[in-house]
């Protein structure tokens, strides 16, 4: 064969494999969106939600700063997440398991019920005003942790399976999440709320995969050099820009009654972050390189892209999106890689895993009631979420990897780790609850979830490992 007919050949694959991949994708992601948009157009001829009154944000009226109960209440939050991380590093959990588990402890659903006065005397409702406050500051900063930690050089070298297994993995989980919403909008839905920003918040909220936590499974696993360990990691990272992209316009339908424009939000969002990406980036990308020439400390470099982050999600919590995606923003945009961001990085992880995670760990669990007595209808709800999150998020990844060519074996790992959702979860359901598109009954449904899932890819992973070894 001359070489003029091996590159034709060569080409004529590389054709099919292009054509392929988007014969999969139209209906691996393609069809499921439509199925989206048909089940939002059948809820809204549901009646309104008579559900439960939508939760108030936190009141301050009244609430006095006292120094020594903040400290005290920082003791006890640092030391049951710091106990309870351990613990379930010892039986091969991640450790924001077990903080996850320290902050449901903390709150009403443990605490509370076994000694409430002890509860009511540490967490009183005047403290929990400022208790939050320093909770978003730790999930501002994680964001932009998160961002920054974000390589989109794992887009560009996995590829067409990267895109189509990771949009899958989110399409998948949210027609389901919709299609659930039907039968839990009547009576877990916030009273007023309607169907619409409520079924795009579940849906949202099922896609959802925890970039940070996957990451740190594939390093203590040593397998994030791996051919898996990095779709994976190319995969989270589509899902997390995509989740994001997702929530903000959700966040803008759910408070398009809140006396805004969503034409201006839209436009104005649309507007900085083009300004972001086109002047923002260069700017922040010649300052990284400026400090790193100069070989300095990165005190100076932090400053300025604190103020940056912080200025960002001023903007868009302004705009009507979320504070929060203005601070993720900032991180992505960063340049990697950067010995000045390493140094960055390792400065704000340490202040965020000590101490300002596991206060919003110890909020969350405050906002958590898990009601033993409840019904069975309330027990069949929980079991539909978790069993939904599960097999839309573990299945459609799975089926995706199979359809792009992996083993069945490697399909179900992946389907695994992206089913890991962690952190970002929490953050995502505090978010619906400010917006109130959540009611704390459901809150508390999506907490187990996101709680159970976490719990679940350590033990999947070591069984599929597990026979891969005896095969």
């Amino acid at each position: 064969m001359s070489s003029t007919d091996g590159a034709l050949e060569s080409h004529t694959q590389r054709t099919r494999s292009i054509w392929w991949t988007v014969v999969a994708y139209a209906f691996l992601v393609g069809i499921p969106c439509l199925a989206v948009a048909a089940l939002l157009r059948v809820g809204t001829t549901l009646p309104a939600s008579t559900g439960v009154a939508p939760p108030s944000r936190l009141a301050t009226a009244g609430s006095s700063f006292d120094l020594a109960l903040l400290a005290g209440q920082l003791v006890v939050v640092v030391t049951a997440a710091r106990f309870c991380g351990w613990l379930a590093t010892r039986i091969g959990q991640p450790r924001v398991v077990g903080e996850m588990v320290a902050g449901l402890l903390l709150g009403p659903s443990v605490l509370g019920r076994i000694a409430p006065g002890v509860g009511a005397a540490i967490f009183p409702p005047s403290s929990l005003a400022f208790l939050n406050a320093l909770a978003q500051i730790g999930v501002l900063l994680f964001m932009f942790v998160v961002g920054l930690e974000l390589d989109v050089a794992h887009l560009r070298r996995r590829g067409r399976t990267a895109l189509l297994a990771s949009h899958a993995s989110i399409v998948a989980p949210f027609l389901l999440g919709t299609a659930l919403s039907l039968g839990l909008y009547a009576r877990y839905a916030p009273a007023g709320v309607a169907f619409t920003p409520f079924a795009l918040f579940m849906g949202a909220a099922m896609s959802v995969t925890a970039f940070p936590v996957l990451a740190r499974i594939l390093a203590d696993r040593g397998i994030t050099s791996t051919p898996l360990g990095s779709l994976a990691i190319a995969c989270a990272a589509v899902d997390d820009v995509t989740a994001w992209c997702i929530l903000a316009a959700i966040v803008l339908v759910a408070r398009a009654g809140e006396g805004g424009s969503l034409a201006v939000t839209v436009l104005g969002t649309a507007a900085f972050v083009g300004a972001m990406v086109t002047i923002g980036r260069p700017l922040l990308a010649r300052l990284a390189a400026r400090f790193s020439r100069a070989g300095a400390s990165a005190d100076n470099f932090l400053a300025l892209v604190l103020l940056a982050a912080l200025a960002a999600a001023w903007v868009t919590e302004r705009l009507g999106v979320h504070a929060l995606f203005g601070a993720f923003l900032v991180g992505a945009l960063l340049p990697k890689p950067s010995p000045v961001l390493e140094q960055l990085d390792a400065k704000l992880r340490d202040l965020l895993v000590v101490l300002l995670l596991p206060l919003f760990f110890a909020f969350t669990g405050l906002r958590t009631v898990i009601s033993l007595g409840a019904d069975v209808a309330t027990w069949a709800a929980y079991a539909a979420v978790l069993g939904v999150a599960i097999i839309g998020k573990l299945g459609g990844t799975s089926v995706a990897a199979r359809v792009s060519g992996m083993r069945w074996r490697d399909a179900l790992s992946l389907g695994a780790l992206m089913n890991t959702r962690g952190l970002m979860e929490l953050v995502i359901l505090n978010v619906g609850l400010d917006i109130g598109v959540l009611s704390p009954m459901l809150f508390a449904m999506m907490v187990v979830m996101a709680l159970v899932t976490t719990a679940l890819t350590t033990p999947l992973l070591d069984w599929l490992q597990g026979r891969a070894t005896a095969s």
